[in-house]
């Protein structure tokens, strides 16, 4: 995985945990880096070492932690620099969450080295979808939920992602009922909807 992928973990664990843990958690995972460089490709095993020390450090479950992780992906891509992308992929929510696959296919443009997941968005109606996920990477599914979670925070839309059929109980590749309704919360700050300043 990129490394952009550690780094955001890094700093979802340091910024709720303190650095002390996140130290903690690296020796757990027998990690000898205490710092990723984003746009560098680190092999899987890494961050999946990583979340399992990170689940038994925190005495959280795997699901959980990967939940929050997600959700935090939003805020920190967006910190990272990679707002605009954000902002220019969907103005809203079921725009953002159709044009997915066009995100990945910018950040493929940029970031090279990257190996994205495939998304595609189907059933497409009035607050809900169906989003379909395809990765080669075993027991993400919990992260995607929490992307969605961060993706509702940052258009300020309240959403359930509910897995309907998944890859580990051996469908072809995930599938999420999504469904929201306007009010969650405000924009990001940053986010062009958020008029404060």
């Amino acid at each position: 995985m990129l490394g952009i992928v550690n780094k955001a973990l890094v700093d979802l664990i340091r910024k709720q945990h303190g650095d002390e843990t996140w130290q903690e958690v690296r020796r757990a995972a027998g990690v000898d880096d205490d710092i990723f460089l984003s746009g560098e490709r680190y092999p899987d095993h890494v961050t999946y070492s990583l979340v399992s020390a990170a689940s038994a450090v925190l005495d959280a479950s795997p699901e959980a932690l990967l939940e929050s992780f997600g959700e935090h992906w939003i805020r920190f891509t967006a910190e990272e620099g990679y707002g605009a992308l954000l902002g220019a992929i969907g103005d809203n929510l079921s725009g953002f969450l159709a044009n997915l696959e066009s995100f990945h296919t910018r950040v493929v443009m940029m970031l090279p080295n990257v190996e994205p997941p495939g998304f595609e968005a189907t059933d497409i109606r009035p607050g809900a979808m169906r989003l379909h996920y395809r990765t080669s990477r075993p027991g993400l599914a919990p992260f995607v939920v929490g992307i969605l979670r961060g993706l509702g925070i940052r258009f300020g839309e309240r959403i359930e992602a509910r897995l309907v059929e998944s890859r580990e109980l051996g469908a072809d590749h995930d599938v999420f009922e999504v469904t929201w309704s306007d009010g969650a919360e405000p924009p990001l700050p940053g986010d062009r909807r958020d008029r404060r300043g």
